[in-house]
């Protein structure tokens, strides 16, 4: 009897090859690579997780992959890959990174090593096994499932970027992206990172708030001076460092700089968010409702608004006290933000703030190299609600649907740079102990995962041109 090819055939697929076992024994080979990118030592790791791992990988599903540099010196490179169908077919871009932050090793749970996938339950533990070497793993299984139903076709035509260097702030990708603007060419951004607003509850983010971390610093002379002897009679810096940093931000975590605020949330951004809850796990720190932004609720303050947050703030020595005025004070603040903020007037607006209340002493400067923008797709784009759907028939659960991130990815490359719609599905969750000790995947989500992505991969091929004829129509 002749093999029909079904989506419910991929999605079986898909579950039979998470039983097997050869979806723990890839993700097992590729956390065993030591792909640290915040350390300066491991350049020969993160090309071979493109060259060996990635490149060999995406040929047996009929890739072409090109390591592209880095176009700033000495960070990790990059992977494009594509597969051709036919030029008439949609063409999806997938994105994933091979890079991991510091691996921690001795300060793992007893018999735990990051570099070796352990499962005890349903946890998966290693180190980048959550973000973001088992979500992009996920990926291309679900792919090699689809394709495999379809007796070695898409259905479309798909592409791959694979970064070496999110972890260390994407140096080097908006270049990237803007000189291989061609090669990246593609209908939509389907990719995987972050976690699920629950771990039970299937979710779709649409792009993330963007992050400004900046320093304050106060500098009012060479050395710090006997507190007893000059106390009450030299300006302390730390004094005033305090005091500044309450002129942008009160007691109760509002921001009282309107130029640091986000334009009101629109009505369908507000009506996705209403449908979220935040909060509630086993190891979830309980939510300071009192905190933040008045009359918003916590779903709308994380997913709607801007925060803004001391990172750090130094003066003197905090670890050994000495009765002296400190000579110098500095904090690092970070203000996350949503859509309609735009970071260098914040910084702008930091500085003029400052002078016209008496703080001149307080020098305003961003401490970051990047900074991510903060995106948010149009709740209301077609390709929104065809994935909401496909991820609904693949698992029997209403989705939940994040207008963005709480958190920030480097999603304004792909949105603004490539101009993308952008479709983020998740296959972590908020307990993960990502970028810490114990970092760990759940199988159960894993599993789901690899059926939802081969249904949605599936959908493409089938549903996807009407989507696009819907786009078209409605230029």
């Amino acid at each position: 009897m002749t093999h029909q090819p079904s989506r419910d055939g991929a999605v079986a697929r898909a579950a039979a090859h998470f039983a097997s076992g050869a979806f723990l024994a890839d993700l097992s080979r590729r956390i065993a690579m030591k792909t640290e990118s915040q350390s300066p030592d491991r350049g020969a790791e993160l090309r071979a997780y493109l060259s060996d791992e990635m490149t060999p990988t995406l040929a047996g599903l009929g890739f072409t992959s090109t390591i592209v540099d880095n176009p700033v010196a000495g960070r990790g490179p990059f992977l494009i890959a594509e597969r051709q169908e036919d030029p008439r077919l949609p063409t999806v871009l997938v994105y994933g990174h091979g890079d991991v932050v510091l691996g921690h090793e001795g300060r793992w749970r007893e018999g735990l090593d990051p570099w070796t996938v352990t499962v005890d339950g349903d946890r998966w533990y290693g180190r980048g096994i959550a973000d973001n070497k088992g979500q992009h793993s996920v990926n291309i299984a679900a792919l090699a499932q689809v394709m495999a139903e379809r007796g070695g076709s898409l259905g479309f035509n798909a592409k791959f970027l694979i970064e070496m260097g999110e972890e260390a702030g994407s140096p080097g990708l908006r270049a990237m992206a803007e000189s291989h603007r061609d090669a990246l060419a593609a209908d939509v951004l389907i990719a995987s990172d972050g976690p699920r607003v629950i771990a039970e509850r299937p979710t779709i983010f649409l792009g993330s708030r963007g992050a400004l971390n900046f320093d304050l610093t106060v500098t009012l002379r060479e050395g710090a001076h006997h507190s007893g002897n000059w106390g009450g009679l030299l300006a302390n810096p730390g004094t005033i460092l305090a005091n500044a940093i309450a002129a942008l931000i009160d007691q109760h975590g509002r921001i009282r700089l309107d130029a640091l605020k986000p334009p009101a949330i629109p009505p369908a951004v507000k009506t996705a968010i209403a449908d979220l809850s935040v909060g509630g796990g086993p190891n979830d720190p309980a939510i300071d409702r009192d905190w933040g932004e008045p009359g918003l609720t916590p779903e709308e303050r994380v997913f709607g608004w801007n925060a803004l947050e001391v990172l750090a703030f130094e003066t003197g020595n905090p670890r050994a006290p000495v009765n002296a005025v400190p000579a110098s004070a500095k904090a690092t603040l970070q203000l996350r933000f949503v859509v309609g903020t735009d970071p260098q007037a914040a910084l702008a607006a930091i500085r003029a703030h400052f002078a016209a209340n008496g703080f001149e002493q307080v020098q305003v400067t961003a401490s970051r190299m990047e900074t991510f923008a903060a995106t948010r797709l149009d709740p209301t784009d077609p390709w929104v609600g065809w994935s909401l759907a496909s991820l609904a028939r693949t698992t029997g659960k209403k989705p939940a649907l994040l207008p963005n991130l709480g958190g920030s990815i480097p999603n304004d490359v792909f949105a603004e740079v490539l101009g993308l719609p952008t479709i983020w599905v998740p296959h972590s969750y908020p307990a993960c102990s990502q970028h810490a000790p114990n970092e760990h995947m759940l199988g159960p989500v894993a599993e789901e995962a690899l059926r939802i992505m081969a249904g949605l991969f599936w959908d493409l091929g089938e549903t996807g041109p009407s989507i696009l004829a819907i786009k078209e129509a409605h230029r």
